[in-house]
């Protein structure tokens, strides 16, 4: 498995604050730092886990409804169900497969940043969501610059 962390940002920027994960993913990419990949997706896919296997660590970001402000950063664990369906993987059946399927247990996170707004169809965040993204990837970004992502979870606030 390769010394590299995968950051995964999903969701929907059409709906508004669902649009979080893909933002922050975008502005790790446009950080470009060294041994980080990015993957930008509307959702995720049973394909995810191969890309994940690839990796040491994967970061899930992803805009949550009730997430502690202004994001919280929790470790993942795989989890293996007997069905699924193609339009609702969530991180713990990516990390499942993963481990199922390639043999590999990469460690695994959730950045989940507090949303407010996902129901109308509008390309834009909320001021409020905008200011919680802003402060998830300055941290997610220093961590991953820094080398110490997962010895930086105490310090996420």
């Amino acid at each position: 498995m390769a010394d590299t962390i995968l950051v995964i940002g999903f969701g929907n920027p059409a709906r508004e604050d669902d649009g979080l994960g893909p933002a922050v993913a975008d502005l790790v990419e446009k950080a470009a730092i060294v041994n980080v990949e990015v993957d930008i997706d509307y959702q995720l896919s049973v394909e995810h886990a191969a890309d994940v296997a690839e990796h040491s660590v994967v970061v899930f970001v992803d805009a949550s409804v009730d997430a502690e402000l202004p994001y919280v950063f929790l470790p993942v664990a795989g989890v293996v169900t007997e069905s699924f369906s193609s339009h609702s993987v969530t991180p713990e059946q990516v990390m499942g497969l993963t481990e199922s399927l390639f043999g590999k247990k990469p460690e695994g996170f959730i950045l989940g940043i507090r949303g407010y707004s996902f129901e109308m169809f509008r390309e834009a965040l909320t001021d409020e969501a905008r200011s919680n993204m802003e402060a998830a990837a300055d941290w997610l970004i220093a961590a991953l610059r820094n080398g110490n992502l997962v010895e930086s979870m105490g310090e996420r606030l």
